[in-house]
């Protein structure tokens, strides 16, 4: 029901920037909270943030700050602005939707296949 597209992402040096987006494409129902998450080798996936339909949003404590989550609800687009990037932000980056059939149903997670974040000097 909804397939996710990665772009952004690549090699940034200590400080620096990135821009991440996803675009979601929708047969039917709708899509409601959006977000990225990541990956590092040997570590468990981890939230970095989220949007909900209303433009309400959460952050990771690691990121607050430097990160910044948004959406476009009429494209079904989102993106993560990524400053100050740290070593520690390299990572297999994944956009995540949550799709329902109608506003009352139960959700369901879709993702992305992932997109490289390396920072590094």
């Amino acid at each position: 029901q909804v397939r996710l597209v990665e772009s952004g992402g690549g090699l940034a040096q200590p400080g620096g920037s990135l821009r991440l987006s996803c675009a979601a494409s929708v047969t039917e129902g709708i899509i409601n909270d959006m977000g990225w998450y990541r990956q590092a080798p040997g570590k468990q996936r981890e939230l970095v943030a989220q949007i909900t339909s209303d433009g309400n949003t959460n952050y990771a404590d690691s990121v607050k700050g430097r990160f910044t989550i948004s959406r476009d609800n009429a494209e079904n687009t989102v993106s993560l602005q990524m400053s100050s990037l740290r070593f520690e932000d390299t990572a297999l980056y994944h956009c995540n939707a949550e799709w329902s059939p109608g506003p009352l149903w139960g959700r369901r997670d879709f993702w992305g296949q992932g997109t490289q974040v390396t920072v590094s000097s």
